[in-house]
């Protein structure tokens, strides 16, 4: 496995990532950004946060499995939300906590978090984009 994830000592311990990740693989892979649209582009759970996190992460897991790489290979996370405020956290753990069990996985790479005026389409909520590392 090419990433390491960590908590150095004195950085806050984080429940849903880690602070670091240390990346030893040889070949970068960037994830583009991810929306909550089906293999056919249709948007996945219109004005539903946690339904759109969750198609997110399992469209990164899918562009993760197309190049033999997964979750294991994350160094970074960047999610994008719409008019972000606090209390949209819970939604964004359950889409989150939907995908992980899907996917047989626990994603906690080192993760940025941003609130966004827009993003590509007005049904779109949250865009999830994944750098990961592979041998």
């Amino acid at each position: 496995m090419a990433i390491t994830l960590v908590n150095p000592s004195g950085l806050p311990e984080v429940d849903v990532y880690r602070q670091v990740s240390i990346a030893t693989g040889s070949k970068l892979v960037f994830i583009a950004g991810q929306v909550a649209g089906d293999a056919e582009g249709v948007t996945v759970g219109a004005g539903d946060l946690a339904a759109q996190v969750e198609q997110c992460y399992l469209n990164i897991g899918t562009a993760l499995a197309g190049v033999g790489a997964s979750f294991d290979d994350v160094a970074k996370l960047t999610v994008y939300v719409v008019d972000w405020t606090p209390d949209k956290m819970p939604l964004l753990l359950e889409g989150l906590t939907r995908a992980a069990a899907k996917l047989g996985v626990t994603p906690v790479p080192p993760a940025t978090l941003l609130g966004v005026a827009a993003l590509d389409i007005p049904d779109h909520l949250v865009e999830v984009e994944a750098t990961a590392i592979i041998d």
